[in-house]
């Protein structure tokens, strides 16, 4: 999952994205995004939770577009 958000990585607040979408701490959703928990074992996305980051990502870049067409 990182590699794929590799472009956007350093430029967005995962750790407003994890707690405003997903109710959790930053460092589950970076665990999640590393494919390792606290422990070391593999842990990936469920497809519900992809489907959540998704819908965050595409609701951050409405709000993106919104502000810069007021300027």
């Amino acid at each position: 999952m990182k590699s794929q958000l590799w472009d956007i990585i350093v430029d967005v607040s995962w750790a407003q994205i994890s707690q405003k979408y997903f109710g959790k701490s930053r460092s589950w959703l970076s665990q999640k995004m590393n494919g390792l928990d606290g422990n070391g074992t593999a842990t990936e996305f469920t497809k519900e939770e992809k489907e959540k980051l998704k819908h965050a990502l595409n609701d951050l870049a409405d709000r993106i577009r919104i502000c810069s067409d007021k300027l």
